[in-house]
């Protein structure tokens, strides 16, 4: 496996090949006319550097939790609440000063997510191992701290309420549907997530329950289409046969799960008085 310090120069070189391959190409083939049998040296190269830059993002894709620096840093350093708070208000711009999210999906709710969770999934969006290009500049340490600003402002976010009217999914208990949702998710999901959709937080496995409908099949279908990087392998091979209806019928039963109702905010009009 290629190390992270490697990595990104690697990367580097492999995009100056292509930019040297084109002016290479240009110089022999000049203006000769190529037969159509054959193939122009242009294609070659091109797949060729193609297949070695596949190579090495393919590398950080299944380097899942390798640990260390500034993870490790923030799991184990003493959370300061009140940095927390004045931290999340940056964070507040689109996941609301609840941390609840939007229900349309476009941002997931936060509350009540594990701690350790939220530490890797920013750890990983700071050092490139998770794309997020609309989080990435306001999950920079010029924009919320360092490793002390990521353990402070996650265990704020943990200890907020949730929305108890989370986004769902169009399929109630009794239908079809939930039913085969339920199977699915029993044979294949119940290790990891548990009973209930609560996670692990000491394997990293985030809680799924209390979380929007469509933020859940967005994240499901890049994580079983290669598009997001940081996945765990594990469950990139468990879900890499699940159709589109599997994957909604699994994420509608997941949605539908309760959550405690100690976690929930009394009602879906409450707001986070730390921000009033």
């Amino acid at each position: 496996r290629i190390s992270r310090s490697k990595r990104l120069p690697l990367l580097g070189y492999l995009l100056q090949g292509i930019a040297r391959r084109d002016a290479a190409c240009v110089a022999a083939e000049g203006s000769r006319s190529l037969p159509k049998s054959e193939v122009p040296m242009k294609t070659i190269v091109d797949k060729a550097l193609v297949a070695a830059a596949a190579a090495v993002l393919a590398s950080t894709a299944y380097a899942w939790n390798e640990g260390g620096g500034e993870q490790d840093e923030a799991l184990h350093l003493t959370p300061d609440m009140e940095n927390g708070m004045e931290v999340y208000e940056v964070c507040s711009a689109c996941h609301l000063p609840e941390g609840w999210g939007l229900p349309d999906g476009t941002f997931p709710q936060l509350a009540g997510q594990h701690r350790a969770v939220l530490i890797k999934q920013l750890s990983d969006i700071r050092a490139l191992n998770r794309d997020n290009p609309t989080m990435y500049p306001f999950a920079l340490p010029e924009s919320i701290g360092d490793a002390q600003a990521l353990a402070d402002v996650v265990a704020y976010i943990e200890k907020l309420p949730m929305n108890p009217e989370w986004g769902k999914g169009p399929w109630g208990a009794d239908t079809p549907e939930y039913a085969q949702g339920e199977k699915l998710y029993k044979e294949n999901c119940v290790k990891c997530h548990g009973e209930t959709g609560m996670g692990d937080v000491e394997k990293f496995y985030p809680r799924i329950n209390g979380q929007h409908y469509n933020y859940m099949v967005r994240q499901f279908e890049w994580i079983r289409d290669g598009k997001r990087r940081n996945a765990n392998p594990e469950m990139v091979e468990q879900i890499k046969n699940f159709t589109d209806k599997d994957m909604k019928a699994v994420i509608n039963y997941v949605a539908l799960q309760p959550v405690p109702k100690d976690q929930l905010a009394k009602s879906a009009d409450w707001q986070n008085p730390d921000y009033n």
